[in-house]
């Protein structure tokens, strides 16, 4: 048998027509975004207020891909405030309904709404009197008939050539969810702090980390008074090991700061000067509170490698680029 040759110049129109695939399904999901965002399911602002009002959890469920979109759901909830997990529909008929209480509100999820295996979650809520939200492209389906509120998405062509793989509906769910959840996370006022308690690993736990965690003490700050003498100056920067030292008046408060750019700016006569006339004035400083990924920014911004931690004009600590690196802040 004649095996097939290679033609060298079908590579470059299959990589053409790869590129155009691409684009046109970008583009098909992208323009159903946009009509979805022009015309948000009237019951959206309302299952904001359930999902606020309810005691317990949000338990979000779903099969096939809707399956999965509800599952990412579900963690992007839980992880900016809003208690919420996915329960399997399969396994929900088979014990895991315990699972949900009186106290939750549920999602289901469900492209055509007609879903068999959520027919048991469905029976459950309506059982229990448990506020249930559906999220489907069919407003007449079992599904959206028994939803409390309904996020219905707007029934377009999947961007598929054949048009049955789940892609576009998909994509407006997890659009949606997102909508939720950020709708929900701005209503409750939730803080990068809180954000963090989440999200402790990682580059992202290393972004959101305070100064305050980060630096180091009162009792590694190399600081002098404005009338010390400079060989006091360049024996504190030494010892420091921050290659700077901060000046401070007498009420302590940190007035300038001796760098070794101000060494050399000043070498003309500068053992016969004091501190307070070799130092830059006005220091750039953070407060401890400013978070890891912001203080690099304030560094990277006015092209230093230490920064004097201060509460009220007095420093309480001192950090240096080389702490923010190890901790991963990059």
């Amino acid at each position: 048998m004649a095996q097939a040759r290679h033609d060298p110049a079908a590579v470059p129109d299959a990589v053409a027509h790869s590129n155009q695939v691409a684009a046109r399904v970008l583009i098909t999901e992208a323009e159903a975004l946009f009509a979805l965002a022009r015309d948000l399911p009237p019951d959206f602002g309302a299952a904001i207020d359930a999902i606020l009002a309810v005691q317990g959890r949000v338990i979000l469920s779903g099969i096939g891909k809707s399956g999965h979109v509800a599952r990412k759901i579900a963690a992007t909830l839980a992880s900016t405030g809003t208690p919420a997990f996915f329960v399997h529909a399969g396994e929900a008929s088979h014990g895991d309904l315990g699972m949900v209480t009186p106290q939750d509100i549920c999602l289901l999820l469900s492209n055509s709404g007609e879903t068999v295996e959520l027919r048991d979650m469905i029976a459950h809520c309506a059982r229990f009197d448990i506020p249930l939200i559906g999220m489907s492209r069919d407003p007449a389906s079992a599904l959206m008939r028994a939803a409390d509120y309904r996020l219905t998405i707007p029934d377009l062509p999947e961007a598929c050539s054949i048009g049955m793989a789940p892609t576009t509906s998909t994509t407006l769910m997890l659009g949606l969810g997102d909508a939720l959840a950020v709708a929900l996370m701005e209503a409750r006022k939730f803080q990068p702090e809180e954000f963090r308690a989440f999200h402790p690993g990682g580059k992202l736990g290393a972004q959101l980390t305070p100064v305050r965690q980060v630096m180091h003490g009162a009792d590694r700050l190399p600081l002098v008074a404005e009338d010390a003498p400079m060989q006091d100056v360049i024996l504190t920067m030494t010892a420091g090991g921050f290659g700077v030292a901060g000046v401070a008046d007498a009420a302590g408060h940190l007035v300038g700061v001796v760098s070794d750019g101000d060494l050399r700016r000043n070498m003309d006569g500068i053992m016969g000067r004091r501190a307070g006339q070799v130092c830059s004035r006005h220091p750039v400083t953070v407060a401890p509170d400013l978070l890891a990924a912001e203080a690099l920014a304030v560094i990277n911004k006015n092209k230093i490698g230490v920064l004097f931690v201060c509460e009220g004009g007095r420093p309480v600590g001192i950090l240096h680029l080389h702490d923010l690196l190890r901790i991963g802040v990059m």
